[in-house]
């Protein structure tokens, strides 16, 4: 049997030709995006001085030079107050991991101090999961302003025993964290382990708007916006004007407007079938430093892991960390930060107490 010869002409050699330019300027994702590497820096943070000794850490922020914050609640056990000292409740570190200040006393910082963020004007921002209020610092530590009052909470009875009002335009009940719009100042809270609402701020302190509620389970496993499960665990603004807020037991990050009008959903699976759990995934939100903020980054809490993201469609392209107690591991990995060289700082709240640095596998 004779086989006839496959023969191209020119016009398919040039449709092939077209074809295949076409694949190579794909984006990447369309191809099958790689997640970037990380591994833990050992090295960072240098050792404390004055025998300084971290109880947990409730949050992690950076500033325009790369310089670090942790806030620590100060909360070491009488066994460890034998041979150790409470660390101050902030603290500021240079970008090789040196102590180069510190901040506030236990009466002064928000109760149960949690989560912090730096704004484009170098002014450190502070809330606490136990008080309703948040503080905001001067680079060098002195108070600017505080929103709310200590000790008073926004409920029925002002304590945390009473029912969650919501609506406080002067206070919060147990804020998460905070951001700040570097175009205006605004002030944007994730209010947060009692109430379930961003509440919105002028630069001076003055309420603006808030938008979110309490929600039901089946609105969140059917994707409904703007309701939040138990925890609003962060919030974030992105290069792209965006708000991403953290609904933790909810397993995603929900996407509004600065005005609150919601964008769309990025789910973080839990790697079960049951969601939502008491843990939930999606803790804190952090970005990749270029512009375009091409990776977004997830604390998954519950599966004590690092989710990398494709940004632009939020499918997870990998992860780092596992449970454990070694370096590179979390143990209730609860917060994060970025810097400009791509570096992820993670904070450990119960019961890793630590910080740490991983640095982008070139």
């Amino acid at each position: 049997m004779i086989q006839k010869e496959n023969r191209i002409g020119g016009s398919g050699v040039i449709f092939a030709v077209f074809v295949l330019a076409l694949a190579l300027l794909a984006p990447a994702a369309s191809r099958g995006q790689s997640a970037p590497k990380f591994e833990v820096d050992p090295s960072w943070p240098k050792p404390l001085p004055n025998n300084w000794t971290t109880g947990q850490v409730g949050g992690v922020c950076v500033d325009a030079q790369d310089n670090i914050f942790i806030v620590n609640r100060q909360n070491l056990t009488d066994k460890e107050l034998l041979a150790a000292q409470q660390a101050p409740p902030i603290i500021e570190f240079d970008p090789e991991g040196n102590v180069v200040n510190s901040i506030g006393t236990k009466d002064t910082v928000p109760k149960s101090i949690h989560g912090c963020t730096v704004d484009s004007e170098g002014n450190l921002y502070v809330a606490g999961n136990d008080d309703g209020i948040i503080q905001k610092y001067s680079h060098d530590g002195k108070l600017l302003m505080t929103i709310g009052t200590r000790g008073t909470v926004d409920t029925s009875d002002g304590t945390v025993k009473g029912r969650a009002l919501n609506s406080s335009h002067t206070g919060f009940f147990l804020p998460s964290g905070i951001a700040v719009d570097p175009g205006n100042g605004d002030i944007f809270v994730s209010d947060g382990y009692g109430n379930s609402r961003i509440a919105v701020f002028d630069k001076k302190g003055q309420f603006l708007r808030q938008w979110g509620r309490q929600g039901t389970r089946a609105e969140v496993e059917s994707g409904v916006g703007g309701v939040f499960m138990q925890v609003v665990h962060c919030v974030v603004i992105g290069n792209d004007g965006l708000v991403y807020v953290c609904d933790r037991q909810g397993d995603r990050v929900e996407i509004f407007d600065k005005m609150g009008n919601f964008k769309k959903n990025i789910v973080i699976h839990n790697g079960t079938e049951h969601m939502p759990d008491s843990w939930g995934t999606a803790w804190w939100v952090g970005f990749s430093p270029d512009h375009e903020q091409k990776y977004m980054y997830v604390v998954n809490g519950r599966n004590e892991a690092i989710d990398i993201l494709d940004h632009a469609t939020g499918k997870i392209l990998g992860s780092f960390g596992r449970p454990g107690h070694q370096a590179g591991e979390f143990d209730h990995g609860h917060t994060m930060a970025v810097d400009s060289k791509g570096n992820i700082y993670v904070a450990e709240t119960d019961w890793g107490e630590r910080i740490q640095r991983f640095k982008p596998v070139r």
